[in-house]
């Protein structure tokens, strides 16, 4: 299964890594959708920055 990534809040402010786990999603302003595989490497992604983001199942 894949998930749906989107950007619902603005990155402006926020830390440096946080920052470069967006921009490594794919997701760079608000309102950008992005696919990802469903894997560990993405589910710590999403872990990390779930306060900025929506996620459903593709």
């Amino acid at each position: 299964m894949a998930k749906n990534i989107k950007l619902v809040k603005s990155l402006i402010g926020r830390k440096k890594d946080q920052i470069a786990t967006a921009y490594s999603l794919g997701l760079k302003k608000i309102g950008d959708v992005t696919t990802q595989p469903d894997s560990p490497q993405t589910a710590g992604k999403i872990k990390k920055i779930s306060h900025l983001i929506e996620v459903t199942e593709a």
